[in-house]
């Protein structure tokens, strides 16, 4: 699926996405199989982290973006109330705020995890980020 087809989530539908996805792996009937996901578990962190580049991405698909399609210029400002920051375990995922503004909604084949990832564009590298999503650290 193209980023141009991607349907666009809210806070809202990232937190409801979020929020089933943990049910079907914690509560459903193959709850003790998927605490350990053989197929995304490299991914699972709290925080950003780069993307290994031993990584299987056709263990993805690509769901939904965060992205607003007319905004050609999203804002570069971070939502951290509490005073966290881009890289703390608890910052918040605030689709309209940096980086998540720029992220597009990735899900396990295997255990239906959800995880966003966008691409960190230095002066000499490019980095491809990822981070779990968990529907507590959500804004309402």
């Amino acid at each position: 699926m193209d980023a141009a087809s991607l349907l666009r989530w809210t806070a809202a539908d990232l937190r409801q996405a979020a929020h089933a996805a943990h049910i079907s792996r914690h509560d459903g009937p193959d709850a003790a199989a998927s605490t350990a996901c053989l197929s995304c578990h490299a991914l699972v962190c709290p925080g950003w982290e780069s993307l290994p580049v031993y990584f299987d991405q056709t263990r993805l698909e690509r769901v939904a973006t965060l992205r607003a399609p007319d905004d050609e210029s999203p804002t570069v400002e971070e939502f951290h109330p509490d005073g966290t920051h881009s890289w703390s375990a608890d910052a918040p995922i605030a689709p309209d705020w940096f980086p998540y503004n720029r992220c597009d909604v990735w899900r396990c084949l295997t255990c239906r995890c959800l995880f966003l990832r966008y691409t960190e564009y230095g002066g000499y590298y490019v980095d491809e980020r990822v981070r779990e999503v968990r529907a507590e650290l959500i804004p309402q």
